[in-house]
């Protein structure tokens, strides 16, 4: 089959499009504001660069037009947390997907414990096997046919990751098989990511040498 998403009807109950770029990552970003501290995931989101690591993530708006509570704390404060989520946080995962009011914290509905982050005041998943402390560098408002369809992509760089130690294993790589992270799938579903493979592009050495570096993080921007 085929079909212009654009158009309004779709040959199909629901769009497919959204399960045609998957699995998609989870940004599961905390912020914090005025002693309010807020929690919720974002599957639109990913890598932008590695060189300085730059991350993003984009928060629809809601049906009135009114932001999200992540964006606008992210960019008041400076400072996001991308919490890594895995399966055996699934259910807090889909709980701080709730709408709640501002001044209602996730991390209690949830029954999440919270750690404090080392550069900001802004609070962590304690449970998450990985946290990515986020410097806020920039909004980009990106206009949809109504106001769902608005996004506010909020771009960061970050400054210091924590890794659970346990998750990394014996060659100092993290273990993404133990970890179990989930991502999003289209619809209401979901993957978890329990089976990887490595496969090695053909190069050069001279090309090989320069992308271990790359790896290793010890190399300049290419």
């Amino acid at each position: 089959m085929k079909y212009d998403p654009n158009e309004k009807n779709c040959p199909l109950p629901y769009t497919p499009f959204r399960s045609c770029v998957v699995p998609r990552p989870i940004a599961w970003i905390s912020t914090t504001k005025n002693g309010n501290d807020n929690l919720a995931p974002f599957s639109q989101c990913g890598i932008l660069t590695f060189d300085p690591p730059m991350v993003m993530f984009c928060a629809n708006r809601y049906p009135d037009g009114k932001r999200k509570d992540s964006a606008i704390n992210a960019e008041e404060t400076g400072w996001f947390i991308w919490n890594m989520a895995t399966e055996s946080l699934k259910d807090a995962v889909n709980i701080s997907a709730m709408i709640i009011p501002s001044e209602e914290d996730e991390f209690k509905l949830a029954n999440l414990e919270k750690i404090k982050a080392d550069l900001s005041d802004t609070p962590m998943v304690k449970d998450s096997p990985c946290q990515l402390e986020c410097k806020y560098i920039s909004t980009t408002v990106i206009k949809g046919n109504g106001h769902l369809g608005t996004v506010d992509m909020i771009i960061g760089q970050v400054i210091r990751v924590h890794i659970d130690d346990k998750y990394i294993n014996k060659d100092g790589l993290m273990d993404i098989e133990k970890i179990r992270p989930i991502g999003r799938m289209g619809y209401i579903d979901y993957s978890v990511i329990n089976n990887t493979f490595s496969m090695e592009v053909p190069m050069s050495e001279e090309v090989k040498r320069i992308m271990n570096e790359i790896m290793s993080g010890s190399a300049a921007s290419i």
